[in-house]
């Protein structure tokens, strides 16, 4: 990577952001490969993720910032950190999860299930997401905690349904989707405020 940044007019005119393109590309390849690939795909996929990871880390040395070793250091000190249940003496946890979400709003600091979670997912990871840190951080919401189970099949099936409908009815799945997350989102809000 550094003789690419010094000896490739490409390489070396790439900034962070100018890069956004790729790395999300390369993790919507990375996904491709685990849900429809071979071992060989990923393998492939995953190398071209790491030279994104690669790439962004030599910028930031060149700023002085931080390198790869760093990036290596800082996430496994944060694995370390998150699995007292195998790395010190406590019990492992019941929800897996949630203790992961706690460990982590501790450590940034948050005080809200909300912060952090990227404005950009999609609606229904972000709905996922919402949901998955209010129930971690037992944030009282009108949602079921019980429903019946769905396999994949039939809820990727009631999923395309629901945009056939929507584009029947002159509407935009993710769209109205947005809209509604974003009233969970207050609800959210509301909650947390309330306790």
């Amino acid at each position: 990577m550094h003789r690419l940044r010094r000896d490739c007019p490409w390489d070396a005119e790439q900034t962070h952001l100018s890069l956004v393109p790729y790395l999300v590309e390369e993790t919507c390849e990375v996904v491709e490969a685990i849900e429809t690939g071979t071992p060989a795909d990923l393998r492939e996929e995953l190398g071209d993720l790491l030279l994104q990871v690669v790439f962004h880390s030599e910028l930031a040395a060149e700023d002085g910032a931080f390198d790869v070793q760093d990036v290596a250091a800082g996430i496994a000190d944060k694995l370390v950190a998150r699995h007292p249940h195998v790395f010190a003496t406590e019990a492992a946890p019941t929800d897996p999860h949630a203790s992961w979400e706690q460990r982590k709003a501790v450590e940034k600091g948050r005080t809200s299930a909300l912060e952090g979670i990227p404005e950009r997912l999609s609606a229904l990871a972000r709905a996922a997401k919402i949901l998955s840190r209010a129930r971690s951080r037992r944030v009282p919401l009108a949602v079921p905690d019980e429903v019946e189970p769905i396999t994949d099949e039939a809820l990727g099936e009631a999923l395309v349904a629901l945009v056939v409908r929507a584009q029947a009815s002159g509407l935009d799945a993710e769209q109205s989707a947005r809209r509604a997350v974003r009233r969970l989102e207050q609800r959210v809000r509301d909650a947390e405020r309330r306790d």
